[in-house]
């Protein structure tokens, strides 16, 4: 009976060790599925980006030629905190800092210079766009992005998975062995989750005339919290994750404690004086 049951078992475990294809071949070139993935991840949040900012009455012709900047800033950065935060293995062969196909980028690096750079842009080439608007705009943007983004990238990268597992729905990743989480499609499904939500927290302040920035703290919150529960649950504390532990705990209660002092503020500011009315001051009578 255990025979029986057992190999099928065995058998459907032979056909889902083959990892998912990092590569392919076009004659002599060799085209990374990881790349492709990130280059339809920034060409959606471009598209999408552009739709938010007509949609808000602002121009978007400027957008094209400043995210070409962004792009170049939010490669530079993620690959040059990955860089730093594993110096060890990239002392002895100091070329593989260019391999950015085989995956190691630090979203945190990505944010910390392509967030400066879009927003000087912005202020250069659409004076008119206020930076907490911007903000407001982008934040859903960037959200889905990496929503899109980790199906399309990590997923598809080389050792992209998370933890070791025994589960039915551990994946194959090409240098990692046995099945893994696939803390990507976990990913993934946390930012879909959050972009909802600030879509609908948008919504709600613009029915009610809310204070900008909120979105943008809430945001900011919603994904680090997502990213400590990553690093904490699924990812290896070999793959340096500690740091982003405490990074997206400290992120998410700045964004929370922002969000909270901007609805405060405007709730005074929207309600009635409460001072006492003043007594008209005694007419002296006529003689």
């Amino acid at each position: 009976m255990w025979d029986v049951l057992g190999a099928p078992r065995r058998r459907w475990e032979q056909v889902a060790v083959r990892p998912i294809p990092v590569e392919f071949h076009l004659g002599p070139l060799a085209i990374h599925t990881y790349g492709i993935g990130l280059a339809l991840t920034f060409w959606f949040a471009y598209r999408y980006l552009a739709r938010r900012l007509r949609d808000a009455g602002y121009p978007d012709e400027w957008l094209s030629i400043a995210f070409v900047w962004i792009v170049v800033a939010a490669v530079v950065g993620a690959r040059a905190l990955h860089v730093l935060a594993n110096l060890h293995d990239y002392q002895a062969r100091p070329m593989l800092v260019f391999a950015v196909w085989e995956g190691g980028l630090s979203s945190y690096g990505g944010l910390l210079l392509a967030i400066p750079v879009g927003l000087f842009v912005a202020r250069r080439r659409c004076p008119q766009l206020r930076l907490a608007v911007a903000g407001d705009l982008v934040t859903p943007v960037l959200i889905a992005a990496w929503a899109l983004g980790r199906l399309l990238g990590p997923q598809l990268m080389v050792a992209g998975g998370g933890k070791p597992t025994h589960q039915w729905f551990g994946m194959y990743y090409a240098d990692q062995i046995g099945r893994r989480l696939p803390v990507p499609i976990f990913q993934s499904l946390e930012c879909a989750a959050a972009f909802v939500i600030v879509i609908a927290l948008e919504r709600r302040l613009r029915r009610r005339g809310g204070p900008v920035g909120v979105v943008t703290a809430v945001g900011v919150a919603l994904w680090s919290l997502s990213r400590f529960f990553d690093s904490y649950l699924w990812l290896g504390h070999d793959a340096g994750t500690v740091p982003i532990e405490a990074a997206g705990l400290g992120l998410f209660g700045a964004g929370m404690l922002v969000a909270g002092y901007l609805m405060l503020r405007a709730r005074r500011r929207a309600q009635p004086s409460e001072r006492a009315p003043q007594r008209p001051a005694a007419v002296a009578a006529p003689h």
